[in-house]
C-alpha cells in the first residue's frame, strides 16, 4: 500500500514538470507530438506564403463560390417547373459569321477512352488533306444531368434522320459528369467500360450520333456559355470554325426544327 501510494503522488508531480518543460520551450522551436488532426500539420507560415502568393485565385475562387451559392439545385427546379427547360426561343435564323462568338474548346472522351477536342475546327488543320474532315457544321447537344436526355434527343434524332446522308455534317452529344470521384482515372474508365456497353448503335449513314462525356469541373466552361439551368439540354449549330451560329434549349417544337435544319442547310452552303 505503502509503494502504490509513493506511485500515485509522484506521477503528477511527473506531468506538471513534463508541461513545464514544454511551457518553457521557444516559440519557435516544433512541438514533440504531432497534432491529431493532418491538416494541422502544415504551417501558419506556409498557410500565409501560399495565400499572398495567389490573392488573385483566391479572389476567383470567393466569386465562384459566391456565385454557386446564389444559384442551386432548387433555383433550377422552380425555373424547370415554369418553363420546362425552354430558357428561350431558338433563333429563327443564323447568326451571321461576322457577329457570331466561337464555342470555348472542350476536351471530351469517347466510350473507348480516346480524347477528342471540341469543337473540331478547320484553322486547326493545316494539311489540306485533313481539311476535308471538317464538318461545315456541327451539333453540339449539351446535357448536363440525366432530365435533360429527353431534350437534346428531340433535337437530334430529326436532325440525324434530315441529314443522314451528308458527310459535311457532325452531331456530338456531350454529357457532363463533374463528380470528384468518379472523374478519377480507376472509375472513370470503368464507368466509360460501363457507357460503351450501354450506348446502342444508331442506324449506318454518313452521319452518326457521336456520343462524348466531359469528365471534371465545367464552371468556367459554362460561365462563358452563360448556362444557368443544368436540368435542361443546350444545343448549339458549330461552323467549321468553330463559331456558334445559332442555339435552342429545352424540348424542341416543329418550328424550332425547322429553323434548325434551315440553318444547317445555309451553312453547308458557305465557302
Amino acid at each position: 500500500m505503502l509503494r502504490l501510494k509513493k506511485l500515485s503522488c509522484s506521477r503528477p508531480a511527473i506531468g506538471l514538470s513534463s508541461r513545464l518543460s514544454f511551457t518553457n520551450r521557444d516559440d519557435n522551436s516544433f512541438p514533440l507530438i504531432p497534432p491529431h488532426n493532418p491538416s494541422q500539420w502544415l504551417s501558419n507560415r506556409f498557410l500565409d506564403i501560399f495565400q499572398m502568393g495567389n490573392k488573385a485565385a483566391i479572389e476567383k475562387e470567393r466569386a465562384r463560390l459566391s456565385d454557386e451559392m446564389n444559384r442551386g439545385y432548387f433555383a433550377d427546379i422552380s425555373e424547370l417547373k415554369q418553363h420546362g427547360g425552354k430558357i428561350a426561343t431558338a433563333n429563327k435564323i443564323i447568326i451571321p459569321g461576322m457577329a457570331a462568338v466561337k464555342f470555348p474548346s472542350l476536351e471530351v472522351n469517347y466510350s473507348d477512352g480516346t480524347t477528342l477536342k471540341l469543337p473540331i475546327t478547320a484553322d486547326k488543320n493545316d494539311a489540306d488533306a485533313y481539311k476535308n474532315d471538317v464538318p461545315k457544321a456541327s451539333l453540339l447537344c449539351l446535357t448536363f444531368r440525366a432530365s435533360s436526355q429527353a431534350m437534346t434527343d428531340s433535337w437530334s434524332t430529326p436532325f440525324i434522320d434530315a441529314f443522314s446522308n451528308s458527310e459535311n455534317v457532325g452531331l456530338y452529344e456531350v454529357n457532363f459528369i463533374d463528380s470528384w470521384i468518379l472523374s478519377r482515372n480507376p472509375i472513370k474508365k470503368l464507368l466509360l467500360r460501363m457507357m460503351r456497353k450501354s450506348n446502342p448503335d444508331g442506324p449506318k449513314g454518313a452521319l452518326q450520333r457521336q456520343i462524348v462525356y466531359s469528365f471534371g469541373d465545367n464552371y468556367y466552361f459554362r460561365k462563358e456559355l452563360k448556362i444557368l439551368n443544368l436540368l435542361t439540354g443546350y444545343i448549339f449549330l458549330v461552323d467549321k470554325f468553330g463559331r456558334i451560329r445559332w442555339q435552342g434549349f429545352g424540348l424542341a417544337t416543329q418550328d424550332e426544327l425547322s429553323w434548325l435544319l434551315s440553318c444547317t442547310s445555309l451553312l453547308l452552303e458557305e465557302n
